[in-house]
């Protein structure tokens, strides 16, 4: 299978600098052989993160999650400060709008969900109203959560058609479900457990979710979202963000504390192993890119390096973070062939951007 097609071939001869595309790395066909496909994705991505931009923000709130909506082409992040503003949305990540929140709530968590058309966003603070949907990014709704819980997390699953989010408090219920994302309904989940991230692997059929706490068994997985199952983790760190990589078929989860093991991995997300993490900051965020081939993620904390990127979860390289901000989410638009990540520090810049794939 090849990868690349061209119509023009700008290389060096046969013989020359191996890192890049020469001319016997194409076929008759004017492609490039799997190999020299592959050499060039992986030039490519190190090209695409090895500058980032700061961007002017909306406003200077302590921004925690940001999301992408293919559909509307947009990207939607959600803050747990403000006043009457704690959301902004961008077409192109440059250039941000201040939108009005449903309720000044500590929003963490922000997801899109295609079949809705619908953006849902969680909270851990609020009365009655630690949900908001807004079919938009700019007119929001406040929802009636299941419990009124510090609610960390939420993502969509297509194939159930179901809205999961994940709590770090309640007895008994600290996860919630909804269809539609304004009727939520309390679950059990597999332990008491500060559930900080779940997320949903079509190939599996599963939702993964990681945890800040618990005594080794800080991972649960489920296949409808009702009945879940502890899992044992590879470490007792604090893991505060997992997500799925289709085309490696692995679920990958970050944290903030633990010695050169601030990552693990599993195929299942019953089995997992700790990975080298090039550096012992405080991970916040982790997504994965397609095009691109690789995982991403964020830190708090940490010196000029508080990004970092895999192509396969276990061998993980710094990268330059431009300012070293408390950067706490990060997601890729497939469409623009960039990553942005949403931070809760700064002046007028808490938004930074990859280079355009």
């Amino acid at each position: 299978m090849s990868i690349i097609k061209h119509t023009k071939v700008l290389a060096q001869e046969d013989g020359a600098d191996d890192s890049i595309c020469r001319p016997s790395d194409w076929n008759a066909d004017h492609e490039l052989t799997d190999d020299a496909g592959l050499k060039l994705l992986a030039i490519c991505r190190n090209i695409v993160v090895s500058a980032w931009a700061l961007c002017k923000s909306a406003a200077d709130n302590d921004f925690n999650s940001v999301c992408w909506s293919p559909e509307l082409a947009l990207f939607c992040a959600v803050a747990q400060s403000g006043t009457g503003n704690r959301v902004m949305t961008s077409p192109n990540g440059i250039t941000w709008t201040a939108r009005t929140s449903a309720a000044n709530n500590s929003w963490v968590s922000v997801c899109w969900s295609p079949a809705l058309g619908l953006f849902c966003a969680v909270s851990t603070t609020g009365t009655g109203n630690r949900v908001m949907t807004s079919p938009d990014g700019i007119n929001w709704t406040a929802r009636t959560p299941a419990a009124e819980n510090a609610w960390y997390s939420v993502c969509w699953s297509p194939a159930l058609g179901l809205f999961c989010a994940v709590s770090t408090t309640g007895t008994g219920n600290r996860v919630m479900t909804s269809p539609d994302g304004i009727n939520w309904t309390a679950r059990t989940s597999a332990a008491e457990n500060g559930w900080c991230s779940v997320c949903w692997s079509p190939e599996l059929g599963l939702f993964c979710a990681a945890s800040n706490s618990g005594s080794g068994n800080r991972v649960m997985t489920s296949s409808d979202g009702i009945n879940w199952t502890i899992r044992a983790s590879a470490a007792d760190n604090t893991w505060l963000s997992i997500c799925w990589s289709p085309e490696l078929g692995l679920f990958c989860a970050i944290g903030n504390t633990g010695t050169t093991n601030r990552v693990m991995t599993s195929p299942n997300g019953i089995n997992w192993a700790v990975s080298f993490s090039p550096s012992d900051n405080n991970w916040t965020s982790v997504c994965w890119s397609p095009e691109l081939g690789l995982f991403c993620a964020v830190a708090a904390s940490g010196t000029g390096s508080r990004i970092m990127t895999s192509p396969d979860g276990l061998n993980w390289a710094p990268r330059n973070s431009v300012l070293d901000q408390n950067w706490r989410g990060v997601c890729w638009s497939p469409e623009l062939g960039l990553f942005c990540a949403v931070s809760q520090t700064g002046a007028g810049n808490r938004v930074l951007l990859s280079l355009v794939y």
